[in-house]
């Protein structure tokens, strides 16, 4: 038991959302809601090319391939309920 421990990679264990920033949670969050770019833009302070730069980011590192991807993996991940 204690050589599998060790033995055991300790990446396996975080889940998805807990390597993305706390600024890349806030936006699959709204992103689940439905907020479009614009509207998380305005929501946060930031420019609309800001925004889909974040989502395109989260794409990439969640291998999601489209905005639905996103959202499943929000909700498995209990950021957003159904």
């Amino acid at each position: 038991i204690v050589k599998e421990y060790v033995l055991k990679d300790p990446k396996e264990d975080l889940s998805v959302i807990s390597r993305l920033s706390s600024r890349e949670r806030e936006i699959l969050q709204l992103l689940a809601e439905g907020k479009r770019a614009k509207d998380i833009a305005e929501l946060l302070a930031v420019t609309v090319k800001t925004a889909e730069y974040h989502r395109t980011n989260l794409m990439k590192k969640l291998k999601a391939r489209t905005l639905a991807d996103l959202t499943r993996i929000a909700i498995s991940e209990g950021l957003t309920p159904l």
